[in-house]
């Protein structure tokens, strides 16, 4: 099925994009209750229009297909899914119902072939660097040109480090609150740092009682001393930020769906409920507009002074996939991107037309290979894109644990050469 309206003026929500998701999840997890498979694939549909035909929803169409038996619906589901680059994992096993619908099919042998194809190890980019064992669950980074360093936050560690070019670590602020500690943007001509620090809801690193809190901090960037403490709303995780040319911070709730921007030592909202789960953007060239990656529903263009929103447009046939990007950066026409959210994870860079408004190709910087785990975020410094390539958010639950028989190893800080672009 066609996705939203991806040019032009694109209608706000009504309700919001979280809500309107949530009804449709729900509508159709009922019908799988009460054995209604028809009123199923038409909730499944919905979600996937709601959210621009990623992936994920293509694959859940899939299998909704599979289970009222259109075996022909199934191969297109999953041909599509294999065109975005996407692979099995775990789509078509054989005690899968969507196996059993293709099975007889002669398309099954080569969707599966590109499903292996699309896991082929890729790798365009060099360490740089690994993190000390004292940074665990890093997820931020960015780059101070006057120390010549990195900062670094640690979630599970609530605290910002400051590393050199060559690995070593000094603590440069804890967490005023002991939380996590996720997003953080430096403006290195005011010689600030801003970051964020949230108590995730169940999350058992963060005292239950201040669990669905989040703040935005100001630190002076050459002492580490804290300037400033906003509290955000109730019920959000602010854990993606970026800057205005101005120097104005913008956050990210990841949970609520909102974007806000420090005006006057308050948070201000400025979208208009399109997003479900916003993360790490920035700024359009404008300096007005930003590009704003949804982890559900792809990449936009948010004019926060109207709120009006504008999907990228992908082309007729959609050839990308915009979902599962974390953190998003731009250099010339490019949008490179820290993909955990596809199978398999990736590290891409998108190639945008003369409009900055369409995706017409892409290059694939790391993907499968023995450095890159979970990646989340990244900088552009100098002639690289750094970026953190082995988080170690696969290594936990969704309580913050350490799983069973896992155990965390030292973060790679990979590079990639941005003149391989040119």
């Amino acid at each position: 099925m066609p996705g939203l309206p991806i040019s032009g003026d694109t209608p706000r929500p009504s309700p919001d994009a979280v809500t309107e998701l949530a009804r449709l999840t729900e509508v159709a997890n009922t019908a799988r209750k009460s054995g209604d498979l028809q009123a199923r694939l038409q909730a499944i549909l919905a979600v996937q229009k709601l959210v621009n035909d990623a992936p994920n929803s293509i694959a859940a169409a899939a299998r909704a297909y599979a289970e009222v038996g259109n075996s022909q619906q199934v191969i297109a589901a999953l041909s599509r899914f294999a065109d975005l680059g996407q692979a099995d994992d775990g789509l078509v096993s054989k005690e899968s119902k969507t196996f059993a619908a293709i099975k007889a099919l002669p398309q099954d042998e080569s969707i599966l072939k590109r499903f292996a194809a699309n896991k082929t190890p890729i790798s365009q980019a060099e360490t740089a660097f690994s993190l000390p064992g004292s940074i665990l669950l890093p997820e931020d980074i960015d780059y101070d040109p006057k120390s010549k360093s990195f900062l670094v936050t640690s979630v599970l560690g609530k605290k910002i480090s400051r590393v050199n070019e060559e690995g070593k670590a000094t603590d440069f602020a804890e967490s005023p609150s002991h939380w996590p500690m996720f997003g953080l943007k430096l403006d290195p001509a005011r010689r600030l740092l801003w970051a964020t620090e949230v108590a995730l809801e169940g999350f058992n690193v963060a005292p239950k009682a201040d669990w669905g809190r989040s703040v935005v901090l100001c630190f002076d960037l050459d002492t580490g001393k804290m300037k400033q403490r906003i509290e955000g709303p109730a019920h959000t995780a602010l854990g993606d930020m970026k800057l205005t040319l101005q120097g104005d911070p913008i956050v990210s709730d990841g949970k609520g769906g909102g974007i806000y921007r420090v005006s006057h030592d308050r948070l201000e909202r400025i979208d208009g409920g399109d997003y479900i789960s916003p993360q790490t953007g920035v700024m359009h060239p404008d300096g007005k507009r930003l590009f704003v990656p949804d982890y559900v529903r792809g990449v936009s263009i948010l004019d926060p002074a109207t709120k009006h929103v504008t999907w990228l447009d992908q082309g007729a046939h959609r050839d990308h996939a915009l979902n599962g990007i974390d953190g998003l950066y731009l250099y010339h026409n490019y949008l490179i991107a820290t993909q955990n959210g596809t199978s398999p994870e990736r590290v891409i860079c998108f190639g945008l037309d003369s409009s900055l408004a369409r995706v017409n190709s892409e290059r694939i910087i790391e993907r499968a290979t023995a450095t890159l785990g979970d990646p989340t975020h990244g900088v552009i410094a100098g002639d690289f894109f750094y970026y953190i390539a082995n988080s170690g958010w696969d290594k936990v639950d969704e309580h913050g644990d350490l799983k069973q028989n896992s155990k965390f190893t030292p973060a790679h800080i990979m590079r990639f050469r941005l003149a391989k672009l040119r």
